[in-house]
């Protein structure tokens, strides 16, 4: 059944437009200041675009979800990275469930399945923006049907932009423009959220950023520890994952075409990097999308959410973070249930995504096999290859799902700025980043190597 609607949407999947892979050496400068620079500075001018037509005392219902989304509330990037995530969660669980014949170990098929999921994310920008404002997320200024299409045309308008923004990033610059954007959001908020002498608009009286607000109640004799735990578990996380990126496994290899020729295969804690812990976000975002729909339609099956956009009650405050110490120990009972919530959703998406990205222990000990590496002492077979990396692959990546869904749910339950999944995939993709900076500048040091390049991509 998949193969027949997926031949006849092959037509569309192949016309859509799409930014061309470079046929060229692309110069580190050009990447890091053309295709990098300009679409982040893209990125931040749509940020500053209002919607047209949005009611001016509209609350926030994804404020604490906004940086990891990299959406900002109100513009055109309302809707952020979510219609991108969304699609790649939805296509993953198709694959992973053998409802989408798709091998991504193939060529062609990956190309399709590029494609589909680009389809798809430019669908969820309208489903979604008519979620958020049928949902009264984003609401009109006053009743119109005219207004409220203008709205969902403005919100799918900004994510489609997005969705090529990223694009640009991905093939022609530095990292990816979905790690980018997430990056400037939660840069942005920590740097605000500790710096800003502005009052805050909560406490009158008192200024907005943490430190500053801090270093007013030492001066009056008080101070308040408690506004500094923001920053602290921002700080806790930064180095903890920064200590942890170094955490691996060496498998030892050999070379079979050279005695004596030996290596190791390096399989990291972090296996699957930040990737768990963005779609748990997403999903996490999506349920209350859906709760704040349901509530309006009178049938909270999912929960309630506050007019201030905060869920009291239901699946969805268990799936929330406290984002403060003092309301983790107000209410540990929610604080426990989102943890485990985190860890769970992490661990299982860290596991698939390794199974549907060629991450796998078949997938990487046939890539080893053609490569003429073997390990060691052992017969050379790939399925004893396999059987040995699967010793080592399957356990890191639960660990390591599991683990970084703990360390973002604990900088969550301490507040930490720009929250704690957002500092967590902040650190991890400027640390992927710097490795790939590091990259570029040993290709750019020796012209043999770019040479060999620019022949191969002819």
């Amino acid at each position: 059944m998949s193969e027949e609607w997926l031949e006849r949407l092959r037509p569309i999947l192949e016309r859509m437009p799409e930014v061309k892979v470079p046929k060229r050496h692309v110069p580190f400068n050009e990447k890091l200041f053309k295709y990098t620079g300009l679409p982040l500075l893209a990125y931040f001018v749509l940020c500053e675009i209002p919607l047209y037509g949005m009611a001016p005392q509209a609350v926030d219902y994804f404020a604490n979800l906004r940086a990891v989304m990299a959406g900002s509330f109100g513009s055109l990037l309302t809707l952020g990275i979510g219609p991108i995530v969304t699609a790649s969660i939805l296509l993953q669980l198709l694959v992973g469930g053998d409802l989408l014949e798709l091998d991504l170990t193939d060529p062609e098929d990956r190309r399709l399945f590029q494609s589909l999921q680009k389809f798809l994310a430019i669908l969820l920008c309208f489903f979604e923006g008519a979620m958020m404002v049928f949902s009264g997320a984003v609401p009109p200024a006053e009743p119109s049907p005219l207004l409220e299409i203008l709205l969902i045309l403005q919100l799918a308008l900004g994510g489609i932009l997005v969705i090529f923004l990223d694009e640009v990033v991905s093939k022609w610059g530095i990292g990816s423009g979905v790690g980018l954007f997430i990056v400037a959001g939660v840069s942005s908020q920590i740097v605000i959220g500790t710096l800003n002498p502005l009052p805050s608009p909560q406490q009158p009286g008192r200024p907005a950023g943490a430190l500053w607000a801090f270093l007013q109640t030492a001066l009056q004799g008080s101070p308040d520890w408690t506004l500094l735990a923001p920053v602290l578990g921002a700080l806790i996380t930064f180095f903890v994952v920064l200590y942890v990126e170094g955490m691996r496994v060496e498998i030892p290899i050999a070379f079979s075409g050279i005695r004596g020729a030996r290596g190791r295969f390096p399989v990291r804690l972090l296996y699957t990097s930040n990737i768990p812990v963005i779609l748990a976000t997403a999903l996490f975002m999506n349920i209350r999308l859906w709760a704040l729909a349901f509530q309006r339609m009178g049938v909270p099956i999912l929960g309630k959410l506050d007019p201030r956009g905060q869920p009291v009650s239901g699946l969805v405050y268990y799936l929330s973070p406290p984002n403060s110490i003092v309301k983790t120990l107000s209410d540990p009972l929610q604080a426990l249930g989102y943890t485990i919530a985190m860890v769970v959703t992490s661990t299982f998406f860290a596991v698939l995504w390794v199974e549907l990205t060629g991450m796998g222990p078949k997938d990487i000990a046939e890539h080893l096999h053609r490569a003429g590496l073997h390990i060691p002492g052992f017969r050379r077979d790939v399925r004893v290859l396999e059987k040995r990396l699967r010793r080592y692959i399957y356990p890191v990546t639960v660990m390591g799902g599991a683990f970084v869904g703990l360390l973002a749910a604990g900088a969550d339950l301490l507040g930490a700025l720009g929250g704690g999944t957002g500092v967590l995939l902040t650190v991890s993709i400027l640390y992927n980043m710097y490795e790939e900076i590091k990259q570029e500048r040993l290709m750019e040091a020796h012209p043999v190597v770019r040479k060999f390049l620019e022949r191969t991509l002819r």
